[in-house]
């Protein structure tokens, strides 16, 4: 862990804390003061509720942390995760490569999201850890 607090003090990076945080606030309140992460890596099915997926990235963005969201292994075509990335104000979306119709079925959601915003849609560059900051 040493390696990782290094890493998110010392360098102009984003530390993304995956298994560290599992999208839990209770766990992220233990850790955060740590320092070794700077951003949650947001799954809403890794925790029990929508509610506690949400307390976890507003409490991340409380922290000044950026907050990815997050495909898991074994996605359908459900493209969710692509409105609940908006909702949320992610600005950041992790997912594999496009070759597959989970993956796809997610990117044109986004696509379609941004094209239904217009000129409303922001991309979050720099102000990853709190897009709404420009």
């Amino acid at each position: 862990m040493e390696g990782f607090v290094l890493a998110t003090r010392e360098l102009d990076i984003q530390v993304v804390g995956d298994d560290f945080f599992v999208t839990n606030p209770a766990i992220m309140k233990k850790k955060m003061p740590t320092g070794a992460a700077n951003a949650l890596l947001w799954k809403y099915n890794q925790i029990g509720t929508l509610t506690e997926a949400y307390d976890a990235a507003e409490l991340a963005y409380r922290s000044g942390y950026g907050v990815m969201t997050s495909e898991r292994s074994g996605e359908s075509e459900d493209s969710l995760l692509a409105d609940l990335t908006v909702a949320i104000n992610s600005g950041q979306y992790k997912t594999g490569v496009c070759v597959r119709s989970e993956h796809s079925a997610k990117f044109n959601r986004l696509l379609k999201i941004e094209q239904e915003l217009g000129s409303e849609a922001v991309y979050a560059g720099r102000s990853f850890r709190n897009p709404l900051l420009k």
